[in-house]
């Protein structure tokens, strides 16, 4: 991983009270200067000073307590003296990797345990010694209950994605782990991209005097990360992602809300010939790091995910984040962005938003003060690949209603029941469905509620009035 570039030597790690062989392994992985987050925490750190810290994904937190853990505790030891929890499997092994590669000078050695893989493997590791572990909740309560995992030597614990670790319900597994080690002369490290209530009660019960951290709005959510969102129906939501694919042919990660909406999804892109794979946690532990494998290597371009799945990824050349289904939280929605717009490159944030969840944008940018445009769906030059239809949910009005322009008049000799009872008649509506009626000489605006919408351009031209074709179009 590497961070932004300047042109101040790697001795501003060593300024914020790192050890030396920390500080050059740092300069070994092209590290220039700290980031914010790793600027405010490591010298509090350093100092054995418990924290919670404000920080997502792809701020270096991991960077910043991996440079307090490997400068305070002993490295070559047979039982750990610090262990990170964090919420999946994903980022804990993510975890292990860059602790391993920061330990490249000191000798410390990181071991990664999680679900979903063989625990006889893990147990194995263990027993070879082990100066830090990573691991989900789940995993390590399992390990300790089978007597495979020692934490009587504890000295340093993190708490990374504290936030997502609550929500997933982990809440009973962490006081478990925390009474199975030390409490005196513990010292505790909670990062978490909110800090909502939960969390701060979270590190008032289980920590001494904790200093709170947390960078600024404009360094939370990276500068370089431009958002939109785009005014779109469910119905046209794959022709508006076609065009974005096709024209920017972006590196990208698209959210759904559900597993079911990942897999209709990565079926429909995949038939169209796109370079997709889907993650959820439905799939096998083998199957999910082989996708993940696949898109770090760029031997797929789109990763189609549930927050869940996706969540703790650290991949530094993701061009775009889309929400295909646009979250309803606030936290949830930073922590998606949080995906794009990393290690100084620049990064797009695109939500597609139904006429009924606009309210969800403004409450967005109410509550984050970020500027979130409203962008058409960009035009192409070529051929569409998946047409546009009329999706009557999108163009109805708040009552459901849907105005249609009728080739019908004065002039025809109807007035306003008249030309009602024609459209019941022919379109099989019912009369309580039809609203304003706005009468013109050769033809006619009438509401007509969206449930009979589709009847109405399907089957009303199908008929004529004294011999006269039928034209029905939505009105502009």
């Amino acid at each position: 991983m590497s961070f932004r570039t300047s042109d101040i030597m790697v001795s501003e790690f060593e300024e914020l009270g790192i050890s030396s062989s920390v500080s050059k392994a740092m300069e070994t992985l092209g590290w220039k200067i700290p980031t914010p987050i790793q600027s405010a925490s490591i010298p509090e750190g350093i100092n054995g000073s418990d924290m919670f810290a404000q920080a997502q994904t792809g701020t270096g937190k991991t960077g910043a307590f991996g440079a307090i853990i490997l400068s305070r505790i002993p490295s070559d030891q047979k039982i750990p003296s610090s262990i990170i929890l964090a919420p999946t499997r994903e980022l804990a092994t993510q975890v292990a990797d860059e602790m391993n590669k920061l330990a490249m000078y000191s000798g410390h050695k990181c071991v990664a345990i999680y679900g979903g893989a063989s625990i006889e493997g893990q147990i194995s590791k263990l027993e070879k010694g082990a100066d830090v572990i990573a691991g989900t909740p789940g995993r390590v309560k399992d390990m300790i209950q089978r007597g495979n995992l020692n934490l009587s030597k504890i000295s340093i614990l993190v708490l990374d994605e504290a936030d997502r670790m609550l929500d997933m319900g982990f809440i009973e597994d962490i006081e478990f782990i925390l009474s199975s080690m030390p409490r005196g002369g513990r010292q505790t490290l909670l990062f978490s991209a909110t800090l909502s209530e939960n969390v701060k009660r979270l590190a008032t019960d289980y920590m001494n005097k904790p200093k709170e951290i947390t960078v600024s709005e404009d360094e939370l959510v990276l500068d370089l990360t431009k958002q939109f969102y785009i005014s779109v129906g469910r119905r046209n939501k794959v022709w508006a992602l076609c065009r974005i694919l096709d024209l920017d042919k972006p590196k990208a990660i698209i959210f759904c809300q559900t597993k079911r909406m990942v897999d209709i999804l990565d079926e429909r892109l995949k038939g169209l010939d796109y370079k997709a794979e889907a993650i959820h946690g439905d799939m096998s532990q083998v199957r999910r790091e082989k996708v993940l494998k696949d898109f770090k290597t760029d031997r797929i371009d789109i990763l189609i995910a549930t927050d869940v799945a996706a969540r703790g990824l650290d991949i530094d050349d993701i061009a775009y984040v889309i929400n295909y289904d646009v979250p309803e939280e606030v936290d949830t929605y930073v922590h998606r962005i949080g995906r794009t717009g990393r290690a100084g490159k620049e990064g797009i944030a695109v939500s597609f938003v139904t006429s009924e969840e606009e309210y969800i944008i403004r409450e967005i940018i109410a509550y984050t003060g970020m500027e979130i445009t409203l962008r058409d769906v960009p035009e192409t030059e070529g051929k569409d690949i998946v047409k546009k239809v009329i999706d009557f949910d999108q163009i109805a009005d708040m009552y459901g209603m849907v105005r249609f322009e009728i080739n019908l008049g004065k002039n025809d000799g109807l007035g306003k029941v008249a030309l009602a009872d024609f459209v019941i008649r022919g379109a099989r509506v019912r009369d309580t469905s039809i609203g304003r009626i706005e009468m013109g000489d050769d033809s006619s605006v009438m509401e007509i509620h969206k449930e009979f919408a589709r009847r109405v351009t399907m089957d009303l031209p199908q008929g004529r009035f004294k011999g006269k074709r039928i034209s029905v179009r939505v009105a502009q």
